[in-house]
């Protein structure tokens, strides 16, 4: 079964328009959290459509992962507002959750379990998901064969697929995906930008991290720079093409910047 049978079922729209005909799968406002030691990330803006890839480029400890953490409610931010499909994520948690699926950090997997026990636990708290759709996620991420091996006896990339799989389970409107390409070989990173890309084209928004330009350029449709826990710039793909000869050169010239404009 190809990817596109896969998701072959459209995503769900997340609730009426606003006024202007947009629909905002993910809005995030000044979105800060900070930890004792000072580290975290600060004063996050950004919004996604449905259809929208956005990817968080910078290096280790800039920010990425702690503000995907505070959006889908893993640390309490410090301030700041975090709406998935209209839902506030801080006063109605558990309904925010159920538009969204994500990978951040190694996968919570359950050591003693098998692949397909891991995502029927996870299935439990998804209306009508069952033996079908378990069976196709896991076929989707290349795991179906392993499917009754435990998770003690995988290596990291299986488990990068297994938690993948976990995120894609209940067909979510927003996908969020932390470094999904760690652990895994060419073939597994060429497929999780295919996954991504066909999630996008059916209407969901996606989330990505990665300290590497490369693997942002391939599957984002616009780009936010982070740095010291900072979110530097955000643009479209198409113009940082436009304005400079990679995605790599745009984010050493707003590091520049930003280190010209504190000295």
């Amino acid at each position: 079964m190809t990817i596109s049978e896969m998701f072959d079922k459209r995503f769900k729209r997340c609730w009426p328009p606003r006024g202007d005909g947009i629909i905002m799968v993910l809005e995030i406002e000044n979105l800060t959290k900070l930890y004792k030691n000072g580290r975290g990330a600060e004063d996050i803006t950004f919004a996604l459509t449905p259809g929208e890839v956005l990817g968080l480029l910078g290096p280790n400890g800039s920010g990425k992962t702690t503000t995907m953490k505070a959006i889908v409610g893993l640390v309490q931010p410090t301030r700041g507002n975090v709406r998935i499909c209209g839902v506030d994520v801080t006063r109605r948690h558990e309904e925010a959750m159920k538009h969204t699926g994500c990978l951040i950090e190694a996968p919570s997997l359950y050591e003693h379990m098998t692949a397909y026990q891991n995502l029927k636990l996870a299935a439990r708290f998804y209306e009508g998901l069952g033996a079908e759709r378990i069976g196709q996620v896991l076929k989707m991420v290349e795991m179906d064969k392993y499917k009754k091996d435990k998770v003690s006896t995988f290596s990291l990339g299986m488990r990068q697929r297994t938690g993948l799989a976990l995120a894609l389970l209940s067909e979510p409107e927003l996908l969020i995906l932390d470094e999904p390409a760690n652990g895994l070989d060419i073939e597994g990173m060429i497929y999780v930008r295919e996954v991504v890309s066909k999630a996008a084209s059916n209407g969901a928004a996606v989330l990505i991290s990665s300290h590497l330009a490369h693997e942002i350029e391939q599957v984002a449709t616009k780009v936010a720079i982070m740095y010291g826990g900072k979110l530097l710039n955000l643009e479209s793909m198409d113009n940082i093409k436009a304005a400079s000869p990679s995605l790599e050169d745009h984010f050493l010239a707003q590091v520049a910047k930003m280190r010209a404009e504190v000295a």
